[in-house]
Parts: C-alpha cells; structure tokens; sequence
C-alpha cells in the first residue's frame, strides 16, 4: 500500500516525532510505501510532494516544526477542492492518508472519510482543547517553554517592583495559562473560559505589593474582560477556517493595571516561542505513540478514526467524536486552582 502523510494547521513540537513513528512501523512492518505531502492541504490539493521513507526521517526525532511543511489551507474553500484532492491521490498512487493537525486540519478528514477518501487522523495542538483525547501533543512542550519564562520574570519582577503580565498562547481554551501559572507560581491566571473583572485583577494586584511581593498575571490570548468588550484582536482578518489573530490582551492588561494603581506594568508576550523548538520527552512519547497506532489503523483498514489518548491508553474515535467540540476548562477546574494563586 502507498500510504500519505501531511501535517496541517499550527506548527507544533512532536510533528516529527509522528512523521518518523508513522513511516519507521509502516516501512518495517506493513511493507508500505509513503509519499509526503507538503504544506498540509496544500500538498494533496496541488500535487506537491517529497519522498517520505527511513531515510528522510533519520534524526528529525528532536526536531520542533515539521519536515512536511504545514499550512492553513481549507480545501472545502475553493472550488473543485474534493475532486482535485482525489485525483492527485490517484495520480499518486496513494491509497490512504495519514492526516496530522488539530480541529481545523481533522475537520477536513472527517468531511473528506465522508466522501470516501480512506484516510486516519491523528491529534495535534499546543492549545489541548480536542475534546475526544486527554493530552495532544504539542501541549506539554509550551507549557514548559511558559513556566520556564515565568520562573525568570519572577526575579526582574521582585528587583524591579513591577507587574509583569505575561499573554500566553490558547485562543478560546485556557489550558496553557493554567498549567504554566500553576507551575510557575503565577499570582493570578486569566483564561478565555471566565471572563476577568478589572477591578479585582487591579485589587489583587495591590494586595501582593503591601506583602512585599511583585505579582506575575498569566493571560490566555483570548481572555476578556467581564465589563464587556470583545476578544483582543492583532487584525480583523480571518484564515481559511474563518479565524482571526489574537493577541495584545497582556499589553492591553498591563496599560490598564498600570493606570489604575500606580505601579508600573510591563507586558511579555510569549507568542510562537511556546510553539517552536525541541519537543519534551513526554511529546515525544505521546507523538510516537500515535504514530505507531495510526499506521496500525490504516493496515486494519479503519479508517474515518482518529488516535486518542484515555488515561494511558491510545485509543481509536471516529473523528467526528474527536474534533466535535472543543474541550475546554471548566468552571470547577479553575476554581479548584484559585487556592494556589495569591
């Protein structure tokens, strides 16, 4: 069987890892042939492709990025977008794709399985908010990147006696701010799930002053103020799948804590450093994993299914079940975290 591989969507640590666990098992065991696609969508929609075997994959396991190339391309957007796709398929000779990406780039495989094409996903997003898997992979390396970056505002912050309020990746789910503010010892996490009322961030903020301590804000890109007032926006421009660019929420933040209590307030912005660089050893793992699931699945001809992860278990879901909706935090999930801020 000849068998493709693109990854869609987001940049993210652990890409690799999937590419070579895919091709490494379907080489050695299955006997498969693979073709790369480039650029996610872009490569089976336009014909553009690598070789993709052993030797391509040699070394890229510690590789952030991916060695496919990646972008937002939305086929279901342009006209004869389904029928192009096939016929390159066809002209390639493949048989199934391999399909790496989060809700957007899953959301063109589940309508695509629907038309036919025989193809298997896997999960994959920084942000962690797929709801059919505990953990996607991507996650665990910008939550680090982000805790790391807290730990050394805390030292500029206490010499200087400023705030600093540090925006962190997300979009419309929190994961990311809180697990980095848990860790990091952050004295307040903003997330896009509970809307922030100003007037306690600024109250709180003067309270860890008058205790001698220079207080860390974490913000999720898409957190809000509960006042009203909408999502902070780089442009109103929107992507194939209809999103715009978030961000400028901390620089926002800052202006305002800084003019309302008189301290000064400083805005880092962490952005595409939580998504670049060498993957953790759990993304690594957990990449590998669903790589060698994946190829299993498409050797067992199930295709329409995405890899999961349940407690320490991969899984197979339809994809409809795991790009349904988006997993957010919950209510009780961020109150519980409340006693270990402050």
């Amino acid at each position: 069987m000849r068998v493709g591989v693109l990854t869609g969507g987001g940049d993210c640590p652990g890409l690799n890892a999937v590419i070579r666990a895919v091709v490494r098992k379907g080489v050695h065991t299955h006997g498969f042939e693979f073709v790369g696609y480039r650029d996610g969508w872009k490569g089976p929609l336009e014909g553009l492709t690598m070789p993709l075997g052993i030797e391509q994959c040699r070394g890229i396991l510690p590789r952030g990025g991916t060695i496919l190339g990646s972008s937002r391309t939305n086929p279901f957007k342009l006209d004869n977008g389904v029928e192009r796709i096939k016929a390159n398929l066809e002209k390639d000779g493949v048989e199934a794709l391999v399909a790496i990406g989060g809700e957007d780039t899953l959301g063109v495989a589940t309508k695509l399985a629907d038309l036919g094409v025989n193809v298997v996903g896997v999960p994959k997003t920084i942000d962690n908010d797929l709801s059919g898997t505990d953990f996607t992979f991507g996650f665990d390396t910008a939550v680090n990147v982000a805790t790391e970056a807290i730990d050394r505002l805390h030292t500029t912050a206490e010499s200087h006696h400023r705030v600093l309020v540090v925006e962190v990746m997300g979009r419309h789910a929190g994961w990311i701010a809180l697990h980095a503010g848990l860790a990091g010892g952050a004295s307040m996490v903003l997330i896009p799930e509970q809307p922030f009322d100003i007037d306690e961030v600024c109250a709180h903020v003067q309270t860890r002053f008058k205790s001698q301590y220079a207080p860390i804000v974490v913000v999720s890109e898409g957190a809000v103020p509960r006042e009203g007032g909408d999502m902070t926006l780089v442009s109103g421009e929107k992507d194939a799948f209809g999103h715009v660019r978030l961000g400028g929420i901390g620089d926002r933040l800052a202006s305002e804590i800084e003019h309302r209590t008189g301290k000064e307030a400083r805005a880092v912005v962490l952005g595409h450093i939580q998504r670049g660089g060498t993957p953790t050893a759990f993304d690594r793992w957990l990449a590998t994993r669903f790589g060698l699931h994946a190829i299993d699945a498409v050797a067992d001809g199930e295709f329409g299914t995405m890899m999961a992860l349940r407690g320490t278990d991969i899984v197979r879901l339809p994809l409809i079940e795991g790009t349904g909706e988006l997993k957010l935090v919950s209510e009780k999930e961020y109150a519980e975290a409340q006693v270990f801020f402050g």
